[in-house]
């Protein structure tokens, strides 16, 4: 006798499970790194999205939080030194966030540490690709 297949919504709620258990796991893993070179998880998050110059909404998008709450994380590295803000190329009412030379180290620094032990590390490049694959195409679903 065979089982029957789950209710659509069953298997849904598992899967939501599952990948809100994946993203707690990189939010504490995220955290317990930060730690280590004096920074809150927040600050980590924004130097690991700043993968070039891009403006607060941009980089607020990437971290998943208000501009506001952007702004506040910018303004405290901002006084360590790691980010710049400079004029925007093309809109005069925007400022572009920059690394420093000393963020850019910082930040290589941090992404090597978030490499360690991560919680995506169990799996094989193909098996990461592939995960990366199937969840952007969930997330791009209208």
């Amino acid at each position: 006798m065979t089982t029957p297949p789950e209710p659509p919504a069953i298997a849904e709620r598992e899967l939501c499970g599952l990948v809100n258990g994946l993203a707690q796991r990189i939010a504490d893993h995220v955290r317990q790194r930060a730690v280590t070179l004096g920074f809150t998880a927040a600050q980590a998050t924004a130097l690991r999205e700043m993968t070039g110059p891009m403006t607060m909404r941009e980089l607020a998008e990437r971290m998943s939080c208000e501009p506001s709450n952007a702004t506040f994380v910018i303004d405290k590295l901002e006084k360590q030194g790691l980010v710049e803000r400079r004029a925007h190329p093309t809109d005069r009412r925007a400022k572009h966030l920059v690394l420093t030379p000393q963020g850019g180290s910082a930040r290589e620094q941090l992404l090597e540490l978030l490499a360690q032990d991560s919680p995506l590390a169990g799996l094989s490049p193909e098996q990461q690709r592939a995960l990366q694959g199937l969840l952007e195409q969930a997330v791009a679903r209208p």
